[in-house]
């Protein structure tokens, strides 16, 4: 699930759906795939279940029931993956300021980690006993060994699981290797905790996905899957009467993967804005007091982030939060600097004016140095683009240009050239043929060349006509139509040594 949404994103036209089917599939199984696959059928994520097809919708949590012991409060020994990370830190440093007995702080480097010693000793100072140790969840036999020194007298009662790598990739270039690198440490250590602990009394089983999995984000398509999985786990476990509660986290500021000051202003274009660490913790307290199973917790300007989110394509998924009925489309001006530019230039000089100004537009979406970055005729889908950035050029055009563009630009003109040669019709008129336009026939010529359709004779005299076209290009003499409509065999044959040396 987690993959196919980012597939949405980084492919919206090929797309088609998810449907999740149920366990037993009979007659009935087969004729509700058909009626979701209706042509007109607005859902595009359901599960079929022999009640009912479910279609999948963001809301708004509703306030959560407490349990009975009203708070929660660590107990015995709380386990943290990725515990000398920033996130691990900060919970580990609000676990023991709410009075966690032992702490047991697990990741790859263990001891070694930048800064464990000074953590170690701010962790004992406000009261916990703390143990780092050097385990790889996502390895079954060096988990299961960390578990087993657990004090008797402080046994596991919590689990969190924070640990995780985050992985840029085009769902196009996801190779075996890279999957693995993203899914050990995320959701097959998920697994060995769901069962690892078993054995153990824990009461609390939190584990840390990300909002790349609730609606998708591109380039994350492996990210994504590992992370719903977590949601998938939680339910499995609640399903079981076993404690589970996964968070889907937007972005947090100061600490985390993406915490870093381009990112956070990357994101925030986006409407994507970071939460204060300790607003996180509070609402994290919050679920788990709540006994949530899954809850995506992020903050979200939703009237720009719909927008950019739904460039390729409807997002159902959506339609239910009440400030999407208000979301506007951006607007630009009616004159701009760009616009003045191109009124006291040359015909020739509009044409590189546009393309400069779409190179530069792209390679700033992209954080890329320069627009020598950005070659003209490579497919915007090559560089990077995904639904989020095709947005944010969209709109960084609609601002420079003074146009109001549709959201679907990028995807329709999928080059700089051709961006640039749509946007010179827009501003311009195509007062003269642009290389872009040119280029456009010639594809349409070869469409229709390739059916065949045409006999041989005519392909002959199409042929020379092309040649002379060609001389004619290049500065030689050529044939008019007329000579060619009326000349015979013996004419062309004279023709084609004429003009090109041939016999």
């Amino acid at each position: 699930w987690g993959l196919g949404r980012v597939a949405a994103l980084e492919h919206p036209r090929l797309w088609g759906g998810l449907i999740d089917l149920p366990a037993t599939i009979d007659q009935r199984t087969a004729s509700q795939v058909a009626a979701i696959l209706t042509p007109g059928q607005p859902e595009d994520q359901v599960a079929i279940r022999s009640s009912a097809v479910w279609a999948r919708r963001l809301e708004h949590a509703p306030p959560g029931a407490r349990r009975p012991d009203a708070e929660w409060r660590p107990t015995g020994t709380t386990l943290i993956t990725g515990g000398t990370g920033g996130i691990g830190g900060h919970l580990a440093r609000w676990l023991a300021a709410a009075g966690a007995p032992h702490l047991l702080l697990t990741s790859r480097r263990g001891p070694g980690a930048p800064g464990a010693d000074e953590l170690t000793q701010e962790l004992k100072d406000l009261g916990s006993s703390v143990t780092i140790t050097a385990c790889d969840a996502a390895d079954r036999a060096q988990l299961e060994e960390t578990l087993r020194y657990i004090p008797a007298d402080l046994p596991l009662t919590t689990v969190i699981h924070a640990a995780g790598v985050l992985s840029y990739a085009p769902i196009t270039d996801l190779s075996p290797a890279t999957l693995s690198d993203v899914l050990g440490p995320k959701s097959h250590a998920a697994v060995h905790l769901h069962e690892l602990v078993q054995d153990h009394p824990v009461s609390t089983f939190l584990m840390f996905s990300s909002g790349a999995a609730t609606w998708g984000s591109g380039q994350q398509a492996a990210y994504a899957a590992a992370n719903h999985y977590l949601d998938a786990l939680a339910q499995h476990r609640h399903a079981h009467d076993q404690p589970a509660t996964s968070l889907a986290w937007g972005l947090w500021s100061d600490v985390g993967m993406a915490a870093d000051q381009a990112s956070t202003a990357f994101l925030s274009r986006f409407g994507i804005h970071s939460l204060h660490p300790d607003l996180a913790t509070k609402a994290l307290h919050h679920a788990i007091t709540a006994n949530a199973t899954t809850l995506t917790i992020a903050n979200i300007d939703w009237t720009r982030f719909t927008p950019t989110f739904t460039t390729g394509r409807p997002a159902p998924l959506l339609a239910d939060l009440p400030e999407n009925h208000q979301a506007t489309e951006p607007s630009g001006t009616a004159a701009t600097p760009l616009v003045e530019e191109l009124t006291g230039a040359t015909a020739a000089q509009r044409e590189q004016i546009l393309l400069d100004h779409v190179q530069t537009q792209t390679a700033a979406t992209l954080g890329l140095p320069s627009r020598v970055e950005v070659p003209p005729d490579k497919p915007f889908s090559d560089l990077g683009f995904d639904s989020l950035t095709a947005v944010q050029l969209r709109n960084q055009l609609n601002a420079s240009t003074g146009l109001r563009l549709p959201t679907t630009l990028v995807f329709d003109r999928p080059t700089p050239r051709e961006l640039a040669d749509y946007l010179y019709g827009q501003l311009v008129g195509h007062d003269r043929p642009t290389e872009g336009s040119i280029l456009a026939e010639l594809d349409r010529w070869e469409a229709v060349g390739a059916r065949g359709e045409v006999d041989p004779a005519a392909r002959r005299r199409i042929a020379v006509r092309m040649r002379s076209l060609l001389a004619s290009w290049n500065g030689g003499p050529a044939a008019s139509s007329r000579d060619l409509e009326t000349a015979t065999a013996d004419d062309m044959f004279e023709l084609i040594s004429e003009e090109f040396g041939k016999s």
